[in-house]
């Protein structure tokens, strides 16, 4: 594999690291996609801020209710019913289940608890589950391999912060992924 000089991100503005993440999905040819429950389109949004996203980003699912996870990513009902929707097999789910159907390289996934009502104590508000599903271009010769990292945060604020940490979060998440698989 190529490797890429890609600079360690943990910036707190979601346009530099989508800029970023653009950059490097257009110099390997590749494209993101997202599925977005809690976000409701934000994460979509963030990379479509960057001039010439259309470069690099294949689309995107605001999948809010379980049947939009079901019917338009494969998420099983077993798999929820299993784990609880907001948890790291729904977002790996998610995030295989986008790249699939949209035949992109790189999948970015996102379930959780942005408030103020629906938390547990076993699940706050501020739970977020988002998975990064990396499935690079390879040579014809070349046996696939694919690369999946799957974080839960705990994020304090209101819903607005809440849900703008996440997405920051899975920009961040998906740079880091994309880095770890082209050392």
């Amino acid at each position: 594999m190529t490797a890429l000089v890609i600079p360690p991100y943990a910036s707190s503005d979601s346009t530099s690291v989508s800029a970023a993440l653009g950059h490097t999905l257009q110099s390997l040819g590749e494209e993101i996609t997202v599925a977005e429950s809690c976000t409701g389109g934000l994460l979509a949004a963030a990379l479509t801020e960057v001039p010439g996203a259309s470069q690099w980003f294949a689309c995107g699912w605001v999948a809010y209710a379980n049947w939009a996870k079901q019917q338009e990513l494969g998420v099983t009902a077993t798999l929820i019913s299993e784990n609880g929707v907001v948890s790291g097999a729904v977002v790996e789910a998610m995030a295989r289940g986008a790249c699939q159907q949209a035949r992109a390289q790189l999948g970015l996934a996102i379930s959780g608890i942005a408030g103020p009502d629906g938390g547990t104590p076993g699940k706050p508000v501020g739970t977020v589950w988002m998975a990064a599903y990396y499935l690079p271009r390879s040579a014809p010769d070349a046996t696939p391999r694919d690369f999946l990292q799957v974080e839960q945060h705990h994020f304090p604020g209101n819903r607005t912060q809440i849900r703008h940490a996440a997405v920051l979060a899975a920009l961040n998440l998906g740079l880091t992924l994309l880095n770890r698989a082209h050392q």
